[in-house]
């Protein structure tokens, strides 16, 4: 998750990011284009080995939602997709699927600072 401040300019861990997933979308692109994994990664590329699939946890939100396109109600709790961007003033949030307008914080958030 990337903090951003709608009133500054992105810092460098927001600016290192964003061009992290720009490279993935273009390779994506490329994919889907029918570019081959080799013709992108090139002779240097790491090979890791005895590996598995794993899981982690990801950030994202909780809370009452109003409005969503498809999980429709009124204060409908749901669980977003991925957080990726968080305003450092906590009213804007964007995840993979969707910017969402923030309410009041619940009263244990774990968003301190």
């Amino acid at each position: 998750m990337l903090l951003f401040d709608q009133h500054d300019e992105p810092d460098a861990d927001f600016v290192r990011q964003m061009e992290r997933l720009t490279a993935l979308v273009a390779d994506v692109e490329r994919i889907h284009h029918g570019m081959p994994p080799e013709a992108m990664a090139g002779e240097d590329a790491p090979i890791l080995d005895r590996w598995i699939l794993a899981k982690r946890a990801v950030p994202c939100l909780a809370g009452l939602s109003t409005g969503h396109p498809e999980l429709v109600g009124k204060n409908r709790l749901i669980n977003t997709s991925d957080l990726w961007l968080l305003s450092k003033d906590r009213s804007w949030a964007r995840t993979l699927s969707r910017w969402y307008r923030l309410g009041r914080p619940a009263e244990h958030s774990g968003l301190n600072g």
